[in-house]
């Protein structure tokens, strides 16, 4: 092991980054992707968008978990520094 480069913080730093730098993005692009669900043609042959309650609620998750991500991240940040 180096002694100028101490891993065990290193792997944590990558991870957290990746997760709060890709995951909570992603996250929150699956949150939209389900509000706006593919276009279906109804037995009238007229084009619907309609999330349904599902679709809400996967949303509904999605946000939750990144305005929860978020709020831990400012909680961190004001009770550390």
């Amino acid at each position: 092991m180096n002694s100028w480069i101490d891993l065990n913080a290193l792997w944590k730093i990558i991870v957290v980054g990746f997760l709060a730098g890709a995951g909570l993005p992603a996250l929150f692009a699956v949150g939209v992707r389900a509000l706006n669900p593919p276009v279906g043609i109804d037995e009238a042959g007229v084009s619907r968008r309609a999330a349904g309650a599902l679709g809400h609620t996967v949303a509904a998750l999605c946000f939750a978990v990144v305005l929860a991500a978020i709020g831990w991240g400012i909680y961190i940040i004001v009770n550390h520094s």
